[in-house]
């Protein structure tokens, strides 16, 4: 019995040690808590979404007031906030605010169901990741959008929607945070975030088809063919469009929104969004 008492004094005596041990260790080494980085916090939309590069809004906050204290917050943003929240961020942190235009997802895909008819019916799981694996897709091409909706799933501010009738999701600019979601959802990296607003029109190639022309045409009447005709009449005017492996690319930083290359494409796989007024030539030669 007496075994038994000494054994249980003596981790009461230890316990107690080490109590006492960690209660001044963490005394000595107490950090405390900026209450900075609790009002920031409190600002943000707490959707902890990563697309600010960071692990979520904690790790944003503690960047922001840091940044604050070393006189620089310069490329620190968050995208769902967008402007609003981060002008009242740099306010609070009596900072110059990062002027980064509001920018929204746009899929670079034209396949609908018009254009690229199923030519087989897809019986599998419904997720575009898991197609993607096993076939090149109902209409046929290895490049275009599978319609399972694993983009729509992954936005959780009700920005997407699958269209019944065309096949492909739909993005609402009002809504979309540009929080990156569906572009990481998205198996074949269809969806790209662009610059949105009054004096930054979003232009794009709808299409990532990189095959010849009459391959790309044969799975899809609406796809890039390679032809050219978009750069030709934009490297006089801004130089913002790229020709390579057969599909041409709009620069987003140097694209002017003029409609020229929207009007000189022959399937319509240059859009635009909020439309661009189409020059009088070029509107006559679509017609």
């Amino acid at each position: 019995m007496n075994i038994f008492v000494f054994a249980f004094v003596s981790m009461g005596v230890v316990a107690v040690i080490l109590a006492i041990v960690i209660f001044y260790v963490s005394r000595k080494f107490h950090v405390e808590d900026n209450p900075k980085v609790k009002d920031v916090l409190s600002m943000l939309p707490g959707v902890n979404c990563g697309a600010c590069g960071f692990a979520g809004c904690q790790a944003l906050a503690v960047a922001f007031v840091e940044g604050a204290e070393k006189g620089d917050i310069e490329g620190l943003f968050c995208p769902p906030g967008a402007q609003v929240v981060n002008r009242n961020v740099a306010e609070y942190l009596r900072m110059n605010p990062v002027n980064t235009h509001k920018r929204v997802a746009v899929l670079r895909c034209g396949g609908s169901c018009e254009a690229s008819p199923s030519r087989l019916d897809y019986q599998g799981p419904k997720s575009c990741m898991v197609s993607h694996g096993l076939f090149a897709g109902e209409g046929g091409c290895a490049f275009g959008c599978l319609g399972q909706g694993d983009c729509v799933v992954s936005c959780t501010f009700d920005a997407m929607r699958l269209n019944p009738v065309t096949g492909l999701p739909e993005i609402d600019p009002e809504k979309c945070t540009s929080c990156g979601a569906c572009v990481k959802a998205c198996p074949r990296l269809l969806i790209q975030l662009r610059p949105y607003g009054t004096t930054a029109k979003r232009v794009w190639v709808n299409c990532q088809n990189t095959e010849k022309g009459a391959v790309s045409r044969k799975n899809c009447t609406a796809s890039c063919i390679g032809c050219g005709k978009c750069v030709k009449v934009c490297d006089p005017i801004a130089g913002a469009i790229t020709l390579e492996n057969n599909l041409a690319y709009i620069d987003p930083a140097k694209c002017i929104a003029c409609g020229e290359c929207v009007g000189s494409c022959p399937t319509g796989a240059i859009l635009a969004s909020p439309a661009v007024k189409l020059p009088v030539a070029s509107a006559k030669e679509t017609t």
